[in-house]
């Protein structure tokens, strides 16, 4: 099972995007039909940070978030990733909104995050995440996954 991070939306629906539009418009249309889940966490940063470029898309953007709640098996946080965050966050250093996605995705056994944030084949604690932007053509390890 793997998720897609809210980078990967916001350029989907973002056509000023160029080249980053175009491959995760590709990578959000092959993910519907994979063993894609999406935290609810990463639909609403989808929403926010679109609505900083795009304020007076609002009633289009939140119909956007809702139709990725109703394509996609959603994961929420529970307690248990909470507390995992925050240990994270206070060992690790790392923000607590990117601890408690990766927490929430491990509990629900994701292996793998498609994102931009960090670097491509970082490993989280058994959670790798992978580029989907980087180079001409999509790593074959994630083609793998989308396949």
């Amino acid at each position: 099972m793997y998720s897609l991070d809210a980078n990967v939306l916001v350029y989907a629906f973002d056509v000023a995007a160029g080249p980053s539009h175009e491959r995760a418009l590709d990578v959000l249309a092959r993910s519907r039909f994979g063993d894609c889940q999406l935290s609810l966490q990463v639909i609403g940063e989808f929403f926010v940070a679109s609505l900083r470029t795009r304020p007076g898309e609002r009633a289009v953007l939140a119909a956007h978030a809702d139709d990725l709640t109703r394509t996609f098996p959603c994961l929420m946080p529970t307690a248990a990733a909470v507390r995992a965050a925050l240990r994270s966050a206070a060992v690790r250093r790392l923000h607590y909104w990117d601890a408690l996605l990766l927490a929430t995705l491990r509990e629900a056994g994701c292996s793998v995050l498609l994102s931009e944030d960090t670097q491509h084949g970082a490993d989280h604690d058994g959670l790798r995440v992978l580029n989907p932007f980087i180079g001409g053509a999509l790593p074959n390890e994630i083609e793998a996954l989308l396949a």
